[in-house]
């Protein structure tokens, strides 16, 4: 999955005073994508001496010895030769190595929450960044504002020797994938997923058992995955607003992603070599 980056290691401990060096790699990201530059070697950063003087460059965090920062501004006059790839295009196209991925998506979540957060909701102040932990203050009304994670379930639903698999309705991704919902307020995991089986597919469950988690910085997700097993009929009664493909698959005939990044994958790939947590 995306953050198996061993032996490569995220140190996200937040360091406000810490200065760039001319050879630090720089995030921008804008509506377009990340601030790239394509060469005969593959996509590059920008490193510090890349950029206009004159920007504002806060630490992040880093990986390894290795710092990452990111510009404090929405635009920037952007160096000649360089260009903003979109994020579906990072993850497929740009060949990074994955702990170089892992910290571009993370900084992506960061950014993205950072944007997102300019004034306060409170009193609509214009927000600062904290001095002290990875945090946005309101100096007027004194609220101190976090960033964001949403949680989410991954829902690997069984019967048998057949794995449930989606297709999501007006996205342009066409990998099968796995149940999938948002945590609603006052809501447990369990309960999570009882409810998106039934609202996506129709289905009741059982023996849910948990598997595994994974940040998924694409989303400002926290994903929690789950195994559980079909309760009675298993008639699928797809949501054909959520869901263009609803299928049971047999596990010599379930076709992996495209990539080993996400924990659907994983599940979808433990199920098919019959690995599946039994307990």
């Amino acid at each position: 999955m995306i953050q198996d980056i061993a032996p490569h290691r995220l140190r996200n401990e937040f360091l406000p005073g810490k200065k760039a060096r001319e050879d630090d790699l720089v995030f921008h990201f804008n509506a377009n994508g990340l601030l790239v530059h394509q060469t005969e070697e593959g996509t590059m950063l920008p490193r510090r001496r890349d950029l206009p003087r004159n920007l504002t460059i806060q630490y992040i965090f880093r990986v390894d010895d290795h710092d990452y920062y990111m510009v404090k501004a929405d635009e920037i006059q952007m160096p000649e030769g360089w260009i903003y790839m979109g994020m579906r295009d990072i993850r497929r196209k740009a060949h990074l190595p994955k702990h170089f991925l892992y910290a571009v998506i993370t900084g992506f979540h960061l950014a993205h929450w950072y944007r997102d957060n300019a004034f306060c909701g409170r009193c609509g102040t214009e927000l600062v960044w904290a001095k002290d932990e990875r945090a946005l203050d309101c100096p007027k009304c004194g609220r101190r504002i976090y960033p964001r994670i949403n949680p989410a379930v991954i829902v690997a639903v069984t019967n048998g020797d057949r794995l449930l698999l989606t297709k999501y309705a007006n996205r342009p991704v066409t990998d099968y994938a796995l149940v999938a919902g948002f945590t609603e307020i006052g809501e447990s995991f369990e309960g999570t997923v009882r409810r998106e089986v039934m609202e996506e597919v129709g289905l009741k469950v059982k023996h849910i058992r948990y598997y595994k988690s994974q940040p998924w910085g694409f989303a400002d997700d926290i994903l929690v995955g789950y195994f559980c097993d079909v309760d009675g009929d298993p008639t699928i009664r797809m949501d054909e607003s959520e869901l263009k493909v609803a299928k049971w698959v047999q596990r010599d005939g379930i076709i992996l992603q495209k990539d080993d990044l996400s924990l659907t994958n994983e599940m979808m790939m433990k199920f098919k070599l019959g690995k599946e947590p039994k307990e």
